[in-house]
Order: C-alpha cells, then sequence, then structure tokens
C-alpha cells in the first residue's frame, strides 16, 4: 500500500516485527517471549482475579475500588484467533477498570487451529453469562455491559452482538470494534492491496481465517464473519475504529456503514497515518488520541460520569 505512515509512527516501524501466524509456534513463543520482557502494570486502585470457565477458556477480572457506575466492559483481545490470552490486554485493561472505574472482564478464549469456530465464540459467550451471572455480586447493571474486541476480537465482539439478537440472548449495551476482522472472503481493495503493510498483512490475514474457520469450511456464517450478515438491524450501538494502513480498514469502514443504513446508531473512526497495532507506540499523538477517545467513547456508551465533573456524560 502506498499511504503515508504518520511521521510518529515511522521509526517504530524497524522495531515491529511483522506478524506471522503462518506458522503458530513461532508466532506463539514470539509473543510469549514479550509478554515476559513487559514491565508488570502499576495494579494500585484495581482488584485483579483469575477465573476458568467451562471447556478450558480463562477470564480476568479487572474491579476498581472507586467504582464510577454499576457497568462492565467485556474484554476479547485480538491475535488473529491464534494467539493471545488474559495477558494481551493485561496493561490497557488495568487503566481501563481504574480510568473508567468499571468492572472489566478478559476472556482468554480458545485459540484456533486446535479449537475451530464456533469454539472461541462459544468462550466468550460463556465469559459473558459468567459476567451476568454474578453482576450483583460485582455490582453491575446487565443492562449497562459493553463488549470490545481489537483485531479478531473485533471480529468476535461483532460475531456475539449478532449471535445474541439472533438467538435472544442478552442485550449488549454498546459494541466497541476495534480494527474489527470482519470478512474472511479478503476482496476489499484494501485487503487486496494490502501486501506489505506493517505488522499485519494480507497473508497473515488469509492464514489466520484458515485456522479459525479451517481449510473446507462450506457455508460461512455471519457470527464467523460478520460482514457476510445480510440484516444489521436492532443490534447494539457501535463504534469502528479503523487504521489507514490497514488491510482490515475498508471492511470495518463498510461494517459500519452497513450498520447506519440498518438504523444502527454507529460512530466511525479512520486514523490517519496509522497501521495495525500502531496504538502501541505510545509516544504519537495519534496513538494518545486513539487512547483517549476510547475511553471517552466507552464512558459515554455505559453512562459513566466524567472524572472530571462528576457530570453525566454529553450524548450530543
Amino acid at each position: 500500500m502506498t499511504d503515508p505512515v504518520d511521521p510518529e509512527l515511522a521509526p517504530a516501524l524497524p522495531l515491529l516485527s511483522p506478524v506471522d501466524v503462518t506458522d503458530v509456534d513461532a508466532v506463539r513463543a514470539t509473543v510469549a517471549e514479550a509478554v515476559e520482557r513487559r514491565a508488570e502494570p502499576d495494579t494500585s486502585g484495581v482488584d485483579v482475579s483469575d477465573h476458568a470457565l467451562p471447556g478450558g477458556a480463562a477470564l480476568r477480572v479487572y474491579r476498581p475500588h472507586r467504582p464510577a457506575a454499576p457497568a462492565a466492559v467485556l474484554d476479547v483481545h485480538g491475535g488473529g484467533f491464534v494467539v493471545g490470552d488474559v495477558e494481551s490486554d493485561h496493561v490497557r485493561n488495568v487503566d481501563l477498570a481504574r480510568e473508567l472505574g468499571v468492572v472489566v472482564a478478559s476472556v482468554g478464549y480458545r485459540l484456533a487451529p486446535e479449537t475451530r469456530y464456533p469454539g472461541p465464540l462459544d468462550d466468550v459467550r460463556a465469559a459473558l453469562q459468567w459476567l451476568l451471572d454474578r453482576a450483583a455480586g460485582l455490582g453491575v447493571d446487565p443492562a449497562r455491559v459493553a463488549v470490545r474486541g481489537e483485531s479478531a476480537g473485533g471480529g468476535l465482539a461483532a460475531g456475539l452482538a449478532l449471535l445474541l439478537r439472533d438467538t435472544g440472548g442478552h442485550r449488549l449495551a454498546f459494541q466497541y470494534l476495534g480494527t474489527p476482522a470482519l470478512d474472511d472472503r479478503l476482496v476489499t481493495p484494501s485487503m487486496r492491496a494490502g501486501t506489505d503493510t506493517p505488522v499485519w498483512d494480507r497473508t497473515s490475514a488469509a492464514a489466520s481465517w484458515a485456522a479459525y474457520l479451517g481449510p473446507d469450511p462450506g457455508e460461512v456464517p455471519p457470527y464467523a464473519a460478520p460482514a457476510r450478515a445480510t440484516d444489521l438491524s436492532g443490534l447494539p450501538p457501535a463504534y469502528v475504529a479503523v487504521m489507514q494502513v490497514d488491510p482490515l480498514r475498508d471492511e470495518g469502514v463498510a461494517y459500519a456503514l452497513a450498520l447506519a443504513a440498518a438504523g444502527v446508531p454507529v460512530e466511525l473512526h479512520l486514523f490517519p497515518g496509522t497501521f495495525h497495532g500502531s496504538a502501541v507506540v505510545e509516544g504519537a499523538e495519534v496513538s494518545r488520541r486513539q487512547r483517549a477517545e476510547e475511553l471517552v467513547v466507552l464512558r459515554r456508551a455505559l453512562d459513566v460520569p466524567d472524572p472530571g465533573t462528576g457530570a453525566p456524560p454529553s450524548k450530543g
């Protein structure tokens, strides 16, 4: 792709290795090493606990000492469906729980290719049910639960919203979809052009979908690849964030427009000069805006008072 990378992000490109999910063992080892080197976050003001879900999935729960609202965020990590666990978003989830003042529950779903669709989505739904079953004890209003997912996690979050709508399950308050992986067909212009994009490219996207769906998936349901859904009406309000230099850009844009056409309240933000996962470059101004906006969006969606004024968030 020829789109320009933000000058503040460009120096980090040589330091960011491409995520090659064609070799699952290698990419898992690389991620595990990165987690080992990572400094542990300051968890002051937040209680962190680990739990087991049926089937072997894991759940990590973050409870702020000073809750700002009886609400919760269900976090679904990225990783191309093949890598990641509750450690993936650990640093961010500590911040979310403390800064939002709500419970955050992070699901470590079973990974492909060992567990293909619908296993990971079943795990995400089980995590939601765990949260709802314990809502009173956690101080959570079941009507104020949002799902938040990045990349493959964004696809799982969107799939969960569709599945709950169609099965008469719990209605989520909101769906936050960050650079979501939504379309296994790999036909959008940004996906076709994304042969040499930073961190994530068309080859890795194809490998991740093959791992998740299997080599011969047949008819792919919209709960696995939400871009295949023909009816998006009745879904929870949504926020969709896409990065400019990202193969996933156009499927995220298309999904947001389709939500709007179906009458679903949706906000779409394309961050200029960014690439898949570029928010890890914390010193860049565009990364700071991206992280700050996430807090604003979730605070508004869950009706969490502004921490500065104590006033309800503006709905305008």
